[in-house]
């Protein structure tokens, strides 16, 4: 029976987490794809890339999101017509939205390539990138129709489809293009051209990976659609809704949303450009494409990666804590956000000091042993490291101002927080000319006051104070002290072992120690460690030295 619930939890986990984990997919990804196509071809990469996930956000995730609320709404009161031309309405808004906005990349992307990132080989890229965009469409608007449907677990394994077929694509794309643009960089006697064509195949394997999405949803969709045949006789609807309000109401919802999560993700874009105009100024443009995949591909996964996993500790609880403001349960609200801060404080903080104790290991096994590339790198990571910690809080309180419907105080924090980001970065990195060290201040101030901003807004509405001392200083000294550990181990067996095997051990016996510490500490009982993979040996160990 306990077997059975471990189970069906761990399956409703993967579900809940498919939007974070697929991420993961997605920056992972970037790791080998630099070892085949080289830091150049990433560089010319990421513009298309930035692109496509800007305009997805828009079609597939903004779409989405709305179609399910709307459906979801009508479905529950057997409103099954009016469910129908919503998803029908949506459908075709989406496909037009789609299919302007790959127009719009068709027909600038010189300009964007030359103007807006300084990037003129990059256009392949950008071509490569144009029927995807339109792609998207299709596929966010079958998610937004099966979520309201709640059909979420469909939704859940066509992110996981996609980003798997992504990773194949982009990986086998980039090889084979690669090594023609080999040829190609062989008789121009330019060896930028093979990174041209390496990038252009890497955005092909996302042209892939959303035809496979495509077809899997397109193929359910057929067979639930069947399924529901008998439904719309059931209709309760008093009125059939006209196209015309069906088509505010969806406008009405997606352009805040799409406005949102475009200044929270448009950063990167606009640091590209930045860090170029910086390398180009101080006659340093032949290393600037290099530099930027290195950036892009290698410490931004980094990061990333770290961020992702933090946030998968707090997302579980965001639904609890909105689902408890909604039925005005305030005291179990802040109970349920007090557990959310100090989880993510329990994961983000060690997270964030293991890779900056362990930036040259991990540096290594990114880079292979370019001592030069290894230190830029790991100092990178050694600086920037803090960004796991104000990501995975922005993450949290930004999902519930949206989750409590504070719309206006989530858009006031994403745009004061982009505002900062662009004037820090112009000053520092465009006319001070510190480069990417300019980016790594300007992003810490982007995230540091979008989690800061988004704590205040929502303190203000739910008056949560937080536990200073139990969910704050006790998981940081847990973590500090763990990160010592790890830091001894990596100099006894830096030399000995190879850096996986470094990382390896120094990482499970910093979380071993990390664990134990928190259990002395008092921060965690037997009710979490019941959660946490393993968590029987610490039960045992503290129930022998009298702690549980």
């Amino acid at each position: 029976m306990k077997i059975q619930w471990m189970t069906k939890n761990l399956k409703n986990r993967i579900v809940l987490s498919a939007g974070i984990v697929s991420y993961m997919i997605l920056l992972f990804m970037r790791i080998p794809l630099s070892r085949i196509i080289g830091d150049g071809g990433v560089g010319l990469f990421a513009p298309a890339m930035e692109l496509f996930l800007l305009t997805s956000l828009v079609t597939s995730y903004g779409m989405s999101r709305t179609l399910a609320g709307i459906i979801r709404y009508r479905v529950k009161r057997e409103r099954y017509r009016n469910a129908r031309k919503v998803f029908r309405t949506g459908l075709f808004m989406n496909l037009f939205l789609g299919a302007v906005m790959a127009l719009l990349l068709l027909v600038f992307s010189g300009w964007i390539a030359d103007v807006l990132v300084l990037e003129h080989l990059c256009r392949m890229a950008l071509l490569a990138a144009v029927p995807a965009v339109f792609f998207a469409a299709l596929t966010g608007s079958f998610r937004g129709y099966f979520n309201g449907y709640g059909m979420g677990v469909l939704v859940a394994h066509s992110l996981y489809i996609e980003k798997i077929a992504l990773f194949i694509g982009a990986v086998f794309g980039g090889r084979i293009c690669y090594n023609y643009g080999l040829k190609v960089a062989a008789l121009k006697q330019t060896e930028a051209h093979a990174y041209a064509y390496g990038a252009a195949g890497a955005v092909l394997g996302i042209l892939f990976s959303q035809i496979v999405t495509l077809l899997y949803l397109f193929v359910v969709y057929i067979i639930y659609a069947g399924a529901m045949r008998g439904r719309p006789g059931q209709d309760s609807s008093r009125r059939a809704e006209t196209q015309f309000e069906i088509q505010r109401m969806l406008l009405s919802n997606l352009v805040p949303l799409a406005v949102i999560v475009l200044l929270s993700n448009l950063f990167m874009l606009v640091d590209q450009r930045f860090l170029n105009y910086c390398m180009n100024v101080t006659e340093q443009g032949d290393m600037r494409t290099a530099l930027w995949g290195s950036y892009y591909g290698k410490f931004a996964v980094l990061i990333g990666l770290g961020a992702g996993l933090s946030c998968l500790s707090v997302h579980g609880l965001i639904g609890k804590i909105s689902g408890a403001y909604e039925r005005e349960e305030y005291r179990g609200m802040r109970e349920r956000l007090g557990q959310a801060v100090r989880n993510g404080a329990m994961v983000s903080f060690p997270t964030a000091i293991y890779l900056a104790v362990l930036a040259k290991p991990f540096s290594a096994c990114c880079y292979g042993k370019a001592t030069a590339q290894v230190s830029v790198l790991a100092g990178w990571l050694q600086k920037g490291t803090i960004l796991v910690v104000l990501f995975t809080f922005s993450f949290l309180f930004g999902k519930l101002l949206y989750k409590m419907h504070m719309a206006r105080e989530l858009f006031l924090v994403v745009a004061a927080s982009f505002v900062v980001h662009l004037v820090t970065a112009y000053f520092l990195v465009q006319r001070a000319h510190m480069g990417v060290e300019g980016l790594l201040c300007s992003l810490i101030l982007f995230f540091g006051i979008y989690m800061a901003a988004s704590f205040a807004f929502l303190n203000r509405r739910v008056k949560y104070r937080p536990d200073w001392i139990m969910g704050i200083a006790f998981p940081f000294a847990a973590s500090a002290v763990s990160g010592v550990i790890v830091y001894l181990i990596k100099l006894v067996l830096s030399d000995i072992t190879g850096d996986g095997i470094t990382i390896l051990v120094a990482v499970i016996a910093g979380v071993f120690f990390h664990i134990l510490l928190l259990m002395l500490l008092r921060v965690i009982g037997e009710a979490e460690l019941h959660e946490i993979p393993g968590g029987g040996l610490f039960i045992l160990i503290g129930r022998s030295i009298g702690v549980l």
